[in-house]
């Protein structure tokens, strides 16, 4: 039985092993996560120099994650999509469309979330 848990130790740290190898492949190609990267160093930088709350870290925190979470799985999808049908396919255009959408309303909620955080800030 101790070799059970062992294995499942060793089978979680591999899988945060992928996970993070994923992060890195994301990171490193593709363009859309690089500039959300950058925006998310600025607002963390933001943050510091305004001395935001723990709320409002927490609802940055969040957005972050969010908008990067979803454009992985955008990108995951996307790639999936090339793979299966590498030609043009309206079906396909449309799954791309919506993945696409899901990082725009992520998106949207993450800069509404900023704009709440800040605005106040800069106008004080």
């Amino acid at each position: 039985m101790n070799k059970t848990k062992e294995s499942f130790l060793v089978n979680r740290i591999k899988s945060v092993g992928y996970a993070f190898k994923g992060m890195l492949h994301l990171l490193k190609n593709e363009a859309s996560i690089k500039v959300q990267f950058f925006i998310a160093l600025l607002t963390i930088g933001l943050g510091f120099y305004f001395e935001i709350s723990s709320l409002e870290w927490i609802l940055q925190t969040f957005a972050i994650g969010l908008v990067m979470s979803i454009e992985g799985v955008n990108t995951a999808i996307e790639k999936t999509a090339d793979f299966i049908h590498p030609e043009h396919h309206t079906k396909i255009g449309v799954i791309k469309d919506v993945a696409a959408g899901a990082v725009c309303i992520a998106s949207f909620s993450a800069i509404i979330v900023g704009c709440i955080i800040y605005i106040p800030k800069f106008m004080s």
